[in-house]
């Protein structure tokens, strides 16, 4: 090598892992490859300067004004927006994201919607009162679940639900791509509606976009059945949070799993804390102790797609976007 990096790791974290064994991973899948993990801004600002690669941390404009050489930036995370990859693009690098969180994040969903069904969670009520009385539950099975979002993370939950004979909807941006589920729509309100009319359980597994920023509101809630579960494990703001405290006291909703909520961090004080039939988690359904080998081996595959075709196109988890400023994921 000639000496400078071939890729630069940013400054970051995920869940708690430190991103140093990002960079240790990727060390030991590409021992040819000159890597280098930058620990402060000033390396960071440094080791831009010359790395055709870049991954990991938040990418900032002043890095990428710096980042002459870069034609590839790997986000270390899934939620990668408009304002992260529209400068990137406009600057001629391919950005890729971590959508490694699948089975992680689909097992978070169906383990919320079993406990839903099963009432696991008045049990877990009763067992902190030691109190052995009887309780109802129902069956998970012949129920209708809709995913809205087909990526990596809403099929890995769609493939996991193939066991339970459940009904299965899928809400995409282009529903004539079909999908994994018995039946795909797009986001055009009355087809939503009428899925949504149909739900049992609803899980949001699609990115923050113009188009999906308080997808689920008041009109949304109201078309759900009142025995209807929503599970979000995308982004807080694609639930309107007053709608759904409303929802909630008004009994139009049989529960919620939220793992994400607006706004993030909820506060101590806010009411959807008081309720029984809402559990929160702190962000956390994505968290694997793998996290950082998984992403390292989804840029290991990318370099070697780079080393046989010469381009930085066609990548696994290429982030794009669409010609009215929406993403993509491809």
């Amino acid at each position: 090598m000639n000496g400078d990096p071939d890729i630069v790791v940013l400054r970051g974290e995920a869940h708690g892992i430190p991103i140093s064994e990002y960079a240790a991973a990727l060390r030991e899948r590409l021992p040819e490859y000159d890597i280098e993990h930058a620990k402060t801004p000033q390396q960071e600002r440094e080791l831009v300067v010359d790395a055709p690669i870049i991954t990991g941390g938040s990418i900032t404009e002043e890095l990428l004004d710096r980042a002459e050489k870069a034609r590839l930036y790997a986000a270390g995370g899934a939620g990668v927006g408009p304002a992260t990859v529209r400068p990137c693009i406009e600057r001629g690098l391919t950005v890729t994201n971590a959508s490694i969180h699948g089975p992680n994040i689909a097992e978070y969903v169906l383990g919320t919607m079993l406990g839903f069904s099963r009432n696991l969670y008045e049990g877990m009520r009763r067992n902190q009162r030691r109190e052995w009385r009887h309780f109802q539950a129902r069956d998970f099975t012949d129920s209708t679940v809709t995913v809205v979002g087909l990526g990596a993370i809403g099929t890995a939950i769609v493939q996991r639900l193939s066991g339970f004979e459940v009904e299965t909807i899928g809400v995409r941006y282009t529903p004539e791509k079909g999908g994994p589920t018995d039946e795909v729509v797009g986001f055009e309100t009355d087809a939503l509606h009428e899925a949504l009319a149909r739900t049992d359980y609803l899980a949001l597994a699609c990115p923050l976009t113009e188009t999906t920023r308080g997808l689920i509101d008041a009109e949304a809630l109201s078309v759900l059945p009142p025995d209807a579960v929503l599970v979000n494990i995308s982004r807080g703001q694609l639930v309107e949070t007053d709608a759904l405290v409303s929802a909630i006291r008004q009994n139009q909703l049989r529960g919620a799993a939220l793992d994400v909520t607006d706004p993030e961090p909820l506060p101590e004080d806010h009411p959807l804390w008081n309720f029984e039939n809402v559990l929160v988690t702190p962000h956390m359904s994505g968290h694997t102790p793998d996290y950082w080998v998984r992403c390292a081996e989804l840029l290991t595959r990318n370099v070697r797609r780079i080393e046989e075709t010469g381009e930085f196109d066609d990548l696994e988890n290429t982030v794009e976007l669409t010609s009215d400023g929406e993403v993509v994921f491809t």
